[in-house]
């Protein structure tokens, strides 16, 4: 797996707390950047999903019976 160099500014009262406790800053942002991937990834899906429903008409019941049955096919 490779990285890249993050550059972040914080407030520095939060860096020396966080050096104080030990805390893993290296975890934590990754955590919480891997988090807010996965938010903005379903939201976009959502709304992917809304727009479809508006543009064919389908009720939601019968779009998430026929995306279960497309996974079933795969």
């Amino acid at each position: 797996m490779s990285t890249a160099v993050l550059s972040v500014r914080v407030r520095k009262e939060l860096k020396e707390e966080a050096k104080r406790l030990n805390i893993n800053l290296k975890e934590v942002v990754e955590r919480a950047l891997e988090e807010e991937i996965r938010r903005a990834r379903m939201e976009r899906m959502r709304k992917l999903v809304e727009e479809a429903l508006r543009a064919v008409d389908l009720k939601e019941e019968e779009w998430v019976r026929a995306v279960k049955e497309s996974r079933i096919e795969r």
